[in-house]
């Protein structure tokens, strides 16, 4: 579905970071690439893998056979590789002035990153962040699993049905509908994936806010 003309209503909304609110293709691409020839991969079927998911996922779907200590250890090397590298990271088109006007709207950050991670993302692109973080820490299990929208989601105090999720990546919006959730697609590669309504970037959404609580997502253009 695209998103001429579409009007979501929601109670709260639940922000990937990576894709969706910070443009961080470039590190991402960098620091996976290397992992991939230490590995002898096809980088490119790396990188169409690892968007949306905690580094040992996609490392476990790589290399199933591979003990997962070896993954969960690769991933430590490569969160710090990929924390301490912000050449590049810059907001998504939109992105501040749709965070600026989520005053007043609940709203968490959901994200595969860890904590110093994304704070490092975010920083460098310079987002405020909400007060609600639902980061790599906080899950048992990375997403596509929906795990962690529906912390976000119980934390806010909304039903799923009453949370829209914006998200980039495959892995991310598969979570966000497996969670219950409307889910809308931001960027080039979301459009694939079946959200339920898409935008090229930020700068086509408008949220309005009524008097009952009811966010009105305005998604067009």
């Amino acid at each position: 579905m695209t998103a001429t003309r579409t009007v979501l209503t929601a109670r709260a909304l639940l922000l990937d970071m990576d894709g969706t609110l910070v443009d961080s293709d470039a590190v991402v691409e960098r620091c996976w690439r290397r992992w991939a020839a230490r590995q002898g991969l096809d980088e490119e079927h790396v990188l169409a893998v690892a968007h949306g998911r905690q580094g040992y996922a996609t490392m476990a779907e790589l290399l199933p056979d591979r003990p997962m200590e070896l993954n969960h250890a690769d991933n430590r090397v490569l969160l710090a590789e990929e924390t301490a590298d912000t050449d590049g990271v810059v907001p998504v088109p939109g992105a501040p002035a749709f965070l600026a006007s989520l005053t007043g709207v609940p709203h968490a950050v959901v994200t595969s990153a860890d904590d110093g991670l994304m704070r490092s993302r975010m920083g460098a692109a310079g987002l405020a962040l909400p007060e609600l973080l639902i980061t790599a820490e906080q899950v048992s299990a990375s997403k596509p699993d929906p795990e962690g929208f529906l912390k976000g989601a119980a934390a806010l105090g909304v039903d799923p049905a009453d949370a829209v999720v914006f998200e980039d990546s495959g892995a991310g919006i598969a979570a966000g509908l497996a969670a219950g959730m409307r889910v809308v697609g931001v960027g080039p590669r979301a459009a694939a994936y079946g959200p339920t309504a898409h935008v090229a970037d930020l700068r086509a959404v408008r949220v309005e806010t009524g008097d009952d609580g009811v966010v009105r997502l305005h998604l067009g253009g």
